[in-house]
C-alpha cells in the first residue's frame, strides 16, 4: 500500500491512460473509415467499457494523485466518454428515432469536439508528441461531428484521422513506458515548457 507521505511516488499513469485510448480509437476509427464493416462495430463496445473507459477513468484519477490537473482532466473525459458512448450505443440509441440518430449523435461528438479545442490548446505547455495526439484527436472528432451533421465523406476522413491519432497515442504511451523502464529518454516526445 502506498504511504501518504510528502515524497511518495507512484507510477505514471499516462502510458497506460494513452494506451486504451489508442486501443479504442484505432477500433472505432477502422469502422469509422470504413476499413471493417459497420457490422463488426459491437467490438468496440466491450474495449470502450474496460480499455478506454474503466483504464482511462483509473489514469486520471492516478494523474490526480501526481497533481498532474491536464491528465486528471483528459483521462477522466475521455475515460468517461467510451464509457458514456458504449451506454450510448446499448441502451440508448434504439430508443432515437432513426431520421434523428445522426443529429443525437453529433451532438454526443460535438461536446467532445469542443472539450478537445480547449485541452488542445492546454498541450501547447506539454510535449510535442502529445499536443500532435490532441491536435488529431480535435481534428477527429471535428470531422465526425459534422459528418453525422450531413457530410458523410467527412466521417470517414474523421475515421482515418482518429487512426493517426491511435498511432500518435501508442507512440506517446510507448515512449513513456521506455522512459520508465529504461531511466531516460528513448523515443523523443520534444518538451514544448
Amino acid at each position: 500500500m502506498a504511504s501518504n507521505e510528502e515524497g511518495a511516488q507512484i507510477a505514471d499513469p499516462g502510458p497506460l491512460g494513452l494506451a486504451g485510448f489508442a486501443a479504442t480509437t484505432f477500433v472505432l476509427s477502422l469502422v469509422n473509415a470504413g476499413l471493417v464493416p459497420k457490422s463488426v462495430e459491437p467490438v468496440v463496445l466491450p474495449l470502450a467499457l474496460f480499455y478506454g473507459g474503466l483504464a482511462q477513468l483509473l489514469a486520471g484519477m492516478w494523474e490526480y494523485r501526481k497533481n498532474n490537473t491536464f491528465g486528471a482532466t483528459a483521462f477522466g473525459t475521455y475515460g468517461s466518454f467510451w464509457l458514456a458512448f458504449a451506454l450510448f450505443v446499448w441502451v440508448f440509441s434504439a430508443k432515437i428515432p432513426e431520421n434523428e440518430a445522426a443529429v443525437a449523435t453529433g451532438l454526443f461528438l460535438l461536446v467532445f469536439t469542443i472539450f478537445t479545442a480547449y485541452m488542445t490548446i492546454g498541450a501547447l505547455k506539454t510535449n510535442a508528441a502529445l499536443l500532435a495526439v490532441f491536435f488529431f484527436l480535435f481534428l477527429t472528432f471535428l470531422f465526425l461531428t459534422i459528418g453525422e451533421f450531413g457530410a458523410e465523406a467527412l466521417g470517414k476522413i474523421g475515421g482515418w484521422l482518429g487512426l493517426l491519432t491511435a498511432i500518435l497515442a501508442w507512440y506517446t504511451s510507448f515512449a513513456g513506458i521506455l522512459k520508465a523502464t529504461f531511466k531516460r529518454d528513448v523515443l523523443p516526445v520534444r518538451p514544448l515548457s
